[in-house]
């Protein structure tokens, strides 16, 4: 379900966390559903607990997911945290796309490439 790629710049926790935004984003784990416990999925991975505690609670921290003390991690309903995400996300695309339109690229340049990558993920 998760792996590591040890090239990524970004830290291990960091893909971590994305890896598992992304499984709850998509529908891979529901709402409601315990999610690998920190030493478990450290054993599966190979790596330090703490780096999984991490990434558990800045998922908490995001709305993603809760904790039950003596239970586990469980995943959110998190229709606000998601809605969040996408304001976050719609940011960092305006801000790529002004810097993109500031350096010479015509709109319908920029708008073709958005939609050439919308075919390529199969969204169209």
């Amino acid at each position: 379900m998760f792996t590591i790629n040890y090239r990524d710049p970004r830290p291990i926790y960091e893909q971590v966390r994305d890896s598992l935004r992304r499984a709850i984003i998509a529908g891979a784990i529901k709402a409601d559903e315990k999610i690998p416990s920190v030493r478990d999925l450290a054993a599966q991975l190979a790596i330090n607990p703490n780096t999984i505690q991490r990434a558990y609670r800045e998922l908490e921290a995001e709305g993603y997911v809760y904790s039950v003390s003596g239970k586990g991690s469980f995943v959110s309903e998190c229709q606000e945290a998601l809605q969040l995400r996408k304001t976050q996300l719609f940011g960092q695309l305006d801000a790529a796309a002004a810097e993109i339109l500031h350096l010479g690229v015509t709109a319908e340049t920029l708008c073709a490439h958005i939609m050439d990558f919308v075919k390529k993920e199969g969204k169209v």
